[in-house]
């Protein structure tokens, strides 16, 4: 006596193909989720910092530098490192603000 029926046995290639897609849409929407939307927001996050910016602001540049905005030209940051001395940076590159006397 058979008990398996090949009709259950076999699946069709509209099932397999129909699941295929909805897999690789979930795949899709775990990726925005976890990637895509947290990069953005630190972006916008970035560009408020980077808007906010101004003369005197202490401020952390992203290769560990510290010092004080002098003057904001564009797109080039004049930053007093130490007394006297001054460097000029990109704005991009400016990762944290610092509280006022840090320095």
């Amino acid at each position: 006596m058979n008990l398996i029926n090949n009709a259950y046995a076999q699946s069709t290639p509209a099932d397999s193909g129909m699941s295929m897609v909805i897999m690789i849409g979930i795949f899709f929407i775990i990726m925005y989720f976890m990637i895509i939307r947290p990069q953005n927001k630190r972006v916008k996050e970035h560009n408020k910092l980077i808007e906010s910016l101004s003369n005197g602001t202490e401020v952390v540049v992203s290769n560990g530098i510290m010092g004080k905005i002098i003057k904001i030209k564009d797109d080039v940051v004049e930053l007093e490192v130490s007394a006297g001395m001054s460097i000029k940076v990109r704005k991009n590159s400016i990762t944290t603000v610092l509280p006022k006397g840090s320095i």
